[in-house]
């Protein structure tokens, strides 16, 4: 919408421009000022002043008076501010070192690299430069950074010869003329370069090599925050395009496990700012106001995103962006902050940067302070459409108050608690001997080595207090029956290996619900302590305790992978072993969340079974996708072509740990298609079995295909369903029709899904002498039996007469003998839910359908607990004969 009156007219700024450039402010086209504006513009501008200091700053003054005029009359979006101003600063610094390498390059010859390539320099944008962000009075925060060392070529007779470092020191002090130095016009923009390496103490300009050095042995964390915006802004040509620079600098920012040993460090940072804020408002409460550094300001908004940005980047990719609000709308969709957090800060930070923006439209100082004259803040009401100070001031603080809430709680974590002083206990010592005499028995016997372990030892003071106050805070909650004891002695066989990884320290002191969650996983069965020894990084994933609320969502988890394959491909890091890492750590982290769900009794086990069945599901597709997309042989877009799950996967009861039963089968006419999609299987099973650093993700079985290990890995449609439907002379077995009773269609071209279900309900309905079926059921029944070895006094749930196999054999002996005249057979519904309908139907006597049912969810249950606690799945006889009967007595009637 249009204000009235003229608001642009009560900046200071814009009278100032309007009086001292009437005719230059005609030379910039109507609306924002675009990058092609702005080229537009300096050329007319060169003509009246044929310096290029001169004309930059000239330009700059027409775009900021075009910005106030924008925003303040126009409601013009803030990112159409902070984007035009960040163009007037990418065009700026590209034409200031064009004429700066000009320049010397007269002097002393063009750099050179050893491959005899002229070396570049790149000009890295910092801080709300490097994001895009820039406020219209602005400094830049540079570094500069240059590809290769080496040595000019010099001039006529071999003078002027230096080195690389040398002549980009020149051209740094160049560009620093043109752009930093105020003239008669002002500046370009004030340059700061503090965020070089080292500092004010270090070089102005630096190698790339050096970078890397500087950042493997001196980085600290607080730059990790720095740099995760840098990008490189000029020269124009390699404007955000220099992969070698991204390759550096990625790693340093972006750690491969979990790190929260930035915590501390933004702690350190933010109090040495708000300290400084309030050493600069000391007796002068109209400075008090600071929009950007105060409590709830527009820097505790970037610290807040770019802390979870810093410490989860590494493993989530799409959140590696330098602009704060996409950043934000990015941690909503990875499930790291609430919605309504979120939509908070965004609007938080889009007020306070428009307030910012107004401060500084008064007089074009870099302040961002609210200012003390009244009219002054009536002006600035009017311009966000308030009706005046008194609105102004309420709005501001509410935001503020919100933005402080939430970067308090998020720094907060790792501090005591006054409702709960035992998530964080002070450390009553700093001496080993005093915190073990203070552990139950079991526990100081176990921890009783840890002084004088190398990797303790090894540890920087710091750590190691951590390290006490963990153990200390586990000891408390086993006091509280909390935990129990087991869960303590596991978690130090859990920590005991990660000790020099000083990061698993930090996460669990700053998260103490992880923590706490952790032990209770690792207390609650051996399975779960291992799956965590082997993947540790994963327990980040119980940071939120209202996922564990939740179901796994397989359209959620879908849309992460994609945005996590494009964020790397946007970045030129979709390798392959990046791709397997990403399906690796989605495997691991959503395996985790439903096993903590599964420990706290929020789901049953056929909910479990449920949950992993689907999770295989949407990873084998997404795996699919992926490969085929990458696949040199493809023809065509999309593969016509089929993933069928057999067994526990088929069924939908997977298990923890369990492998994948897969048949693959195409349709296609491509007369290399058997070839094409062999490979593509292969490259799948691959996929998904390969181990990398992150672990695999299934083992793959492929024994249930035509023919088993001796048939083709890809069958053709047709080929596949001729041989289940008996024709020809190569057929389908007895056994492998009592597969396809739990066969389903997983993963693949739609359009195969309706004939498979036609073939499997075919196969299924099919009639068979019921007498001939049950001696062949009961023959392999019997091989099976004799495989295994069992003591008469014990009971296996699985093996035994009356265990789960024969409850399996029974309904699939029901199924293939009776689908024919009772098609609701052929679904595949599960067992329980098929021995049901079989008694429904009169295929078993009253009772006895519902009796086998229960027992055998019983078994599944027991089972499942012994799996979970790597026990072997028996019990004595006489504690289970109430199931054995029933499975034992439906095995009777329905061979009999």
């Amino acid at each position: 919408m249009t204000l009235a009156p003229p608001f642009s007219h009560g900046s200071r700024l814009v009278q100032r421009l309007r009086r001292r450039y009437p005719q230059e402010l005609a030379l910039l086209p109507a609306g924002e000022p675009t990058a092609a504006h702005l080229q537009t513009t300096y050329a007319r501008l060169r003509q009246a002043y044929p310096e290029v200091a001169d004309a930059l700053r000239v330009l700059r003054q027409l775009v900021l008076e075009r910005l106030v005029v924008l925003d303040c009359e126009q409601q013009a979006p803030l990112n159409t501010v902070m984007q035009s101003m960040t163009a007037l600063a990418e065009f700026s610094l590209a034409e200031a070192l064009q004429e700066a390498l000009s320049r010397v390059d007269q002097r002393h010859g063009a750099p050179m690299t050893a491959q005899g390539t002229r070396a570049e320099l790149w000009v890295i944008g910092m801080g709300k430069l490097g994001a895009g962000e820039l406020n219209v009075s602005s400094d830049i925060d540079l570094v500069y950074v240059f590809d290769e060392d080496g040595q000019t070529q010099g001039i006529e007779g071999g003078r002027g010869v230096v080195s690389n470092h040398s002549y980009f020191d020149k051209v740094v002090k160049q560009l620093y003329a043109l752009i930093g130095e105020t003239t008669e016009h002002g500046q370009v923009f004030r340059m700061d370069l503090a965020l070089r390496p080292n500092g004010e103490s270090g070089h102005s300009v630096v190698s790339l090599d050096a970078l890397e050095e500087y950042f493997q042995v001196q980085g600290r964390e607080w730059e990790r925050l720095a740099w995760l915006k840098a990008r490189v802004v000029a020269p124009a040509a390699c404007i955000d395009q220099v992969k070698a620079l991204r390759e550096v600098v990625t790693p340093f920012v972006f750690r491969r496990y979990l790190d929260y040993n930035v915590f501390e460090a933004l702690r350190v940072l933010h109090q040495q700012i708000r300290a400084q804020s309030q050493r600069l408002s000391a007796g002068r409460p109209e400075r008090a106001n600071d929009v950007k550094l105060g409590r709830g300001g527009i820097r505790e908004i970037e610290f807040t995103v770019q802390l979870l940005q810093v410490v989860r980047g590494g493993q989530f990719p799409e959140l590696r962006q330098r602009a704060t609000l996409d950043t934000l709308a990015s941690l909503v969709q990875a499930r790291l902050m609430p919605a309504d957090t979120a939509q908070a800060l965004h609007e938080a930070y889009v007020f306070l940067r428009r307030v910012e923006h107004r401060i500084q439209y008064l007089d074009d100082q870099q302040t961002h302070r609210l200012p003390s004259d009244p009219a002054d803040l009536q002006w600035i009401a009017h311009t966000l459409g308030l009706a005046g100070s008194d609105d102004l001031l309420p709005v501001l603080q509410q935001h503020r108050d919100r933005v402080a809430q939430e970067f308090e709680r998020l720094l907060g974590q790792g501090e005591p608690s006054q409702t709960d002083t035992a998530n964080t206990p002070p450390p009553i010592s700093h001496d080993w001997a005093s915190v073990l005499e203070g552990l139950s028995p079991l526990f100081r016997e176990r921890m009783a080595a840890w002084p004088a372990l190398p990797r303790v030892l090894a540890l920087r003071e710091d750590a190691r207090e951590r390290l006490l106050r963990l153990v200390q805070r586990t000891q408390t909650w086993l006091d509280q029956g909390r935990i129990n004891e087991e869960a303590a002695l596991r978690w130090s066989d859990w920590m005991e290996p990660l000790l020099r990884r000083e990061t698993y320290l930090a996460l669990l002191l700053e998260r103490p619900q992880v923590h706490q969650q952790l032990l209770r996983l690792l207390g609650s069965a051996r399975w779960a302590a291992r799956y965590l020894r082997t993947h540790p990084g994963v327990i980040d994933e119980l940071a939120n305790p209202e996922v564990l609320e939740e179901r796994f969502d397989a359209t959620q988890l879908r849309r992460h992978l994609q945005a996590r394959h494009d964020a790397l491909a946007s970045q030129g890091a979709d390798d392959e072993e990046s791709l397997l890492n990403v399906l690796r750590r989605a495997h691991h982290g959503e395996t985790l969340l439903t096993l903590a769900r599964d420990v706290e009794g929020r789901l049953s086990v056929e909910q479990v079974a449920d949950d992993l069945s689907l999770l295989a599901d949407t990873l084998v597709e997404v795996a699919a996708l992926w490969v085929w997309s990458r696949l040199k042989t493809r023809h065509r877009e999309l593969p016509c072509f089929a993933v069928l799950g057999y067994g526990k996967w088929g069924g939908k009861e997977l298990g923890y740990g369990s492998d994948l039963d897969i048949v693959f089968v195409y349709q296609d006419e491509h007369p290399q298609a058997g070839e094409i999609y062999a490979g593509f299987a292969r490259k799948l099973i691959q996929w998904l079995t390969i181990k990398t650093g992150e672990g695999d993700v299934y083992e793959i079985d492929t024994a249930l295909r035509p023919n088993g290990n001796a048939g083709l890995l890809v069958s053709s449609w047709e080929s596949f369903a001729d041989y289940q439907r008996q024709r020809g002379s190569n057929t389908a077995w007895v056994w492998e029709h009592q597969a396809m009773t739990r066969a389903r269609f997983c993963v693949g071209d739609a359009r195969l899904r309706q004939p498979f279900e036609e073939v499997r309900r075919e196969v299924l309905c099919a009639p068979r002498d019921p007498q001939a079926l049950s001696q062949e059921v009961v023959a392999m029944r019997a091989k099976m039996r004799a495989a295994q070895a069992f003591m008469p006094e014990v009971f296996d749930f699985k093996h035994s007469p009356g265990g789960m196999i024969d409850a399996e054999f029974a309904v699939q002996f029901l199924v293939l003998a009776h689908a024919g005249q009772y098609p609701l057979l052929a679904d595949n519904v599960g067992n329980i839910a098929l021995l049901e309908h079989a008694e429904s139907v009169g295929l078993l006597p009253p009772g006895m359908g519902q009796a086998a049912a229960d027992a055998y969810r019983v078994l599944r249950h027991w089972q499942h607990l012994a799996r979970l606690d790597e026990a072997p799945g028996q019990l004595p006889l006489k504690e289970v004969q109430q199931q054995q009967e029933a499975i034992a007595a439906l095995w009777r009637f329905v061979f009999s």
